[in-house]
């Protein structure tokens, strides 16, 4: 009898779960109607690796940042401008290591977002010991969206916990900037990318974040929408003084 009254309120939370994803999809098609002529960024990468911190901290806003599976159930969308140049940033669900199809099919209205993305930016947890696998499973399920050719921009997040966790009190500051530069060297010979190396809790390198997504938007506005060209800034701010 235990088990069948937790079978029926698991049932009952599934299909309130089901209802709740209808219902966010109906308010996504309503909302994506509204953000034609705009770049669109979407934060991906697998569950738990900092994604909404990172959005709380580029949009100012109060994102859930929990340190729990899926605390990003549906998407959160913000319209952010950096160095004056806007565009809307989205806060996917976070993906897992073979995710399965009927979650995929579940989660379809979030994961739209990464779909209809100009440019994603994939957020690691360098501190995970398996964080290379997790790449790849969030590259998979990319790929089932059909997102693989998608630019993309690598974040590589908790920088702070990567030092405590593999560092000592006895290993200098010159020696850790050696280690880390050798794994963005790595990452950049390797792997083709070009990573950003940061920690959001402790707002550490997130001015060279903003940098490169400035840099990275502002050349999709030309690509894309030539005609706007001319509201786009062709300077830079003094990212010094913008924390």
């Amino acid at each position: 009898k235990e088990i069948e009254t937790d079978r029926r309120v698991a049932g009952k939370r599934i299909a309130l779960l089901k209802q709740r994803l209808v219902q966010v999809e109906k308010q996504d098609i309503n909302r994506r109607k509204s953000r034609e002529g705009m770049i669109r960024l979407a934060l991906v990468g697998y569950t738990n690796v900092g994604k909404s911190t990172i959005m709380n901290a580029l949009s100012k806003s109060a994102v859930l940042a929990e340190n729990k599976l899926f605390a990003t159930l549906d998407t959160t969308v913000r319209k952010v401008a950096i160095g004056h140049v806007p565009f809307l940033l989205s806060d996917t669900v976070g993906f897992i290591r073979k995710l399965p199809h009927h979650l995929v099919e579940s989660f379809k209205s979030t994961l739209n977002e990464a779909l209809e993305a100009d440019l994603l930016i994939h957020v690691v947890d360098l501190s995970h010991p398996q964080f290379e696998d997790q790449m790849q499973a969030v590259k998979t399920t990319l790929a089932d969206l059909h997102c693989e050719d998608k630019p993309e921009l690598v974040v590589f997040n908790k920088l702070d916990v990567y030092r405590e966790r593999y560092f000592d009190k006895y290993t200098s500051k010159e020696v850790q900037s050696e280690i880390l530069d050798g794994l963005q060297r790595a990452f950049s010979e390797d792997v083709k990318i070009d990573p950003v190396f940061i920690s959001a809790t402790q707002k550490e390198n997130m001015n060279v974040l903003r940098k490169r997504i400035f840099e990275e938007t502002r050349k999709l506005y030309i690509q894309r929408y030539p005609y706007k060209a001319s509201y786009v800034p062709n300077w830079e701010p003094d990212w010094e003084d913008n924390p």
